[in-house]
């Protein structure tokens, strides 16, 4: 009785990550254009020898991509790849594949070291410049959804001078400066390498400003009529995080509007994702835990800021877009 019980969990514990390996098939080909490889149906031989790949690595990929149909067998061992809808783009800025990339080279492996950090008391450090590029990819993706949001406060509220704290890569003030010619950009990246893809992205518009710094040495010149903070709040450590929004404020014309992204912390009852999320954070002594609902509406009370919008970003993230303005009267 024991051996079939033992049995029964093995085999439930197999079906159980099955949804893994689609995620690691769509990565590795996401990684190394392999779904672009295989469109018109060809043998893993030529990709191998035109992409100067493992070529029995590649023929194991390819059994498990026709194994959970990512991949169509054709005559002549040759291979196509199957519903694209299915599957991440090629890489380019609005590919879903960077999330995975996120997840698969980030977030998996952190959590895989939990035992480690729980029997040693320790945490894992994040390497800032390492995986820089990697989350500035995956911002981007998130700014390219949440765009329409911004637009509208841009048109909404007569915007001209615009501060963006971390700014990443500089597409999402690009798409911004392009469709706003008269509004004004200033974007500040903590990275000097993403800060220069910044730089170099927007070098063409005469409307937009990108300077590498650190937040809480930067001093503006000017206030600003909208400022945008995406994705930043997690490296800020909790007992700062007061004091962060205070200074956003301070930097906020009358009437100016404050722009929050950010993935919000779930308790027991959030989704599986949302609650493994934050763990993530957790797992890092430079990240900090998610903030929660009440925390955001909280700082930005006692920062004399009136919230007036959240709306879901990626629900399945926990990713929203916090909106406060401020008024002159609470200038008093």
């Amino acid at each position: 009785m024991i051996d079939v019980m033992k049995m029964f969990k093995a085999r439930l514990w197999m079906k159980r990550n099955v949804p893994f390996l689609y995620s690691w098939h769509a990565y590795v080909g996401y990684e190394l254009d392999l779904f672009k490889a295989f469109e018109r149906g060809v043998t893993a031989a030529d990709v191998a020898d035109a992409y100067q790949v493992d070529e029995p690595l590649l023929n194991q990929w390819v059994n498990v991509g026709v194994s959970i149909g990512h991949l169509k067998p054709l005559s002549r061992n040759r291979y196509k790849t199957g519903p694209m809808w299915k599957l991440p783009r090629p890489k380019d800025e609005s590919s879903s594949g960077v999330i995975l990339k996120e997840m698969m080279e980030l977030h998996i492996p952190s959590l895989l070291t939990y035992p480690e950090m729980m029997r040693k008391k320790t945490r894992n450090h994040f390497d800032e410049e390492k995986h820089a590029d990697t989350v500035a990819q995956t911002s981007r993706l998130l700014e390219v959804i949440a765009l329409p949001k911004i637009a509208k406060l841009l048109k909404d509220h007569d915007t001209q001078d615009v501060l963006d704290i971390g700014c990443g890569e500089g597409g999402y003030i690009k798409r911004l400066a392009e469709r706003f010619p008269n509004s004004s950009f200033k974007g500040i990246e903590v990275s000097d390498s993403v800060a220069k893809t910044a730089q170099n992205l927007t070098a063409s518009l005469d409307n937009v400003s990108i300077e590498q710094g650190d937040f809480w040495e930067y001093e503006p010149t000017q206030k600003y009529d909208l400022i945008l903070m995406n994705n930043i709040i997690h490296y800020i450590p909790p007992v700062k995080r007061q004091e962060l929004f205070d200074r956003l404020t301070e930097w906020l014309n009358d009437d100016g509007v404050l722009s929050v992204i950010t993935p919000i912390s779930g308790g027991q009852e959030s989704p599986p994702f949302v609650a493994a999320f934050n763990s993530f954070f957790h797992s890092f002594e430079n990240l900090h835990p998610l903030p929660q609902k009440e925390q955001l509406e909280e700082w930005g009370t006692e920062a004399k800021l009136t919230s007036f919008g959240i709306q879901t970003v990626i629900k399945e993230g926990s990713w929203y877009a916090v909106q406060y303005k401020k008024t002159s009267s609470q200038q008093d």
